[in-house]
């Protein structure tokens, strides 16, 4: 596990899953809410649970905040205190805010806030949020029976430039690699940008770019497995 230390502000329906689901890990979870009935409700699963107004930056710098090494902000239901605690937590230095949006709306507020991870509920579930928080280098996950998946990651640096032949995905770690995804750069009007498409199959003599995406199938321990040797 890269990352085990994590807080999550707002203890609703999804704050709870995400702080649950990640105890259940084995990560650090701290949990806050406003309202203690919420608190009470989680403070058996995670490892520290307070009633907090996470909107005080006393409050949050009390807690020791920046020692965090990725804060989710799931209030939901009140989205000025959810500006609010992220820029506290902004200014404060904290590594990681990721913060839920309901909308397209609030999506757009946050970005211009300068918020870089948004979980919308439309695309995001308990199970891809705990794996993309354990693990930084996992872009999206489908988790699979039997504690298989299907995982996007960062190509990690171990593997670039070298042929897909001489990682050996099969043979030392027990994945498959099912396609790569590779950034080109392409005009587009007249206005240069940078696009994403899928190789297909890949050849074994296709050599892995720094740009790349790989999509890799196996068992969420071995694609860990993986990505931490590689990053090395």
């Amino acid at each position: 596990m890269i990352f085990s230390k994590f807080a999550v502000i707002g203890i609703g329906r999804y704050g709870i899953t995400i702080a649950k689901s990640l105890s259940q890990k084995g990560a650090q979870v701290f949990a806050f809410d406003v309202k203690e009935e919420r608190v009470e409700q989680i403070k058996d699963d995670v490892a520290f649970a307070v009633t907090m107004d996470t909107t005080d930056i006393k409050s949050l710098i009390s807690q020791n905040i920046t020692e965090m090494d990725a804060v989710v902000i799931a209030i939901g239901e009140n989205f000025e205190a959810t500006v609010l605690t992220a820029v506290h937590l902004m200014d404060l230095g904290v590594k990681r805010v990721i913060v839920r949006a309901s909308g397209a709306h609030q999506k757009l507020i946050l970005e211009k806030i300068g918020i870089k991870e948004i979980l919308t509920p439309e695309d995001e579930v308990a199970s891809a949020v705990r794996e993309k928080l354990l693990n930084p280098s996992i872009l999206s996950f489908l988790q699979l029976p039997d504690d298989y998946e299907i995982a996007e990651i960062v190509a990690p640096k171990g593997v670039i430039n070298r042929p897909i032949k001489d990682i050996q995905f099969r043979n030392r770690y027990q994945l498959t690699l099912v396609t790569i995804k590779r950034a080109f750069e392409v005009n587009n009007k007249g206005v240069s940008c940078i696009e994403q498409h899928v190789l297909g199959v890949p050849a074994s003599d296709t050599i892995v770019e720094e740009s790349d995406t790989l999509v890799i199938f196996g068992t969420g321990q071995n694609v860990t497995k993986f990505i931490e040797i590689n990053e090395i």
